[in-house]
């Protein structure tokens, strides 16, 4: 009988080779159990710091703390087998300076057992990413529509509608990926100006309201399931969670009521 072979986690240089292959599979998870089950189909994992919007009711990203980022990556971390699992370095972690991203990232790293880190920002950012990845932090980059600067942005607005800008946004993706990121997410971006950093960059990039021109995509999960407040306009809804937990709480409210619980013969056969 043959020993059965253990499962290895997919790393980044394996999505870093996708780049023009098989379109990257990504969603986002911020516990064990949702975790265990998205890992059987994604390539990446993101424990994003949109859950501090998802789970903890906040009305932006800003005020997720450090702590938090890495009590949730632990528990993914702990749920998956296969999956590369990316942590999101959260809002005045890593912008001061690179000395400063490096000592978090690390600590991320080394208490969740992540295989990589997000950031977000463009050229403004490209030293600090080829600070960490040249101390053995691999980095995902992010560009676009970046959530922790939407006080700046005036909102969640979507990036690229004025040609215009699209230089600077295709700087920005030219200026992380020379720096050494190993992917690079776009969000809320118009679809011509994704599709050309896609052909512009050596790296996968990662749609999220960016269009299927990308070569991979990401998705809140609970966006995805139907789960809490109305989704995003490009989200494609996959489910009805919110709906059903909702019947099934209300199921479960009317049995209380009405005392419809197993019998004590039931309860101890």
């Amino acid at each position: 009988m043959s020993a059965q072979k253990p499962v290895r986690r997919i790393t980044t240089p394996q999505i870093a080779g996708r780049k023009g292959g098989e379109p990257i599979v990504s969603l986002t998870s911020y516990h064990a159990h949702t975790a265990a089950i998205v890992d059987q189909h994604a390539d990446f994992i993101l424990v994003g710091d949109s859950l501090g919007m998802v789970m903890h009711g906040m009305e932006t990203t800003v005020g997720v703390p450090l702590d938090l980022m890495i009590m949730h990556g632990r528990a993914v971390v702990r749920g998956t087998k296969r999956a590369l699992i990316v942590v999101d370095m959260p809002f005045g972690s890593y912008e001061e300076s690179p000395n400063m991203a490096f000592r978090n990232a690390a600590k991320i790293m080394k208490e969740t057992g992540c295989g990589a880190v997000k950031l977000e920002g463009g050229a403004r950012m490209a030293e600090t990413i080829r600070f960490l990845v040249e101390r053995g932090i691999p980095v995902m980059a992010h560009i676009g529509l970046t959530p922790q600067s939407s006080h700046v942005m005036g909102g969640f607005k979507t990036q690229g509608r004025d040609e215009e800008t699209w230089a600077a946004h295709e700087a920005d993706a030219k200026a992380v990926a020379e720096a050494g990121a190993f992917a690079l997410v776009l969000e809320g971006m118009v679809e011509p100006l994704a599709a050309r950093i896609t052909k512009q960059v050596a790296i996968p990039t990662i749609g999220i309201g960016a269009s299927a021109e990308c070569d991979g995509q990401i998705l809140v999960l609970e966006d995805m399931l139907g789960l809490g407040s109305t989704p995003p306009k490009f989200v494609r809804v996959y489910g009805d969670l919110g709906g059903q937990i909702e019947k099934a709480v209300s199921d479960y409210a009317a049995d209380v009521r009405s005392r419809n619980f197993p019998g004590e013969d039931e309860l101890y056969r």
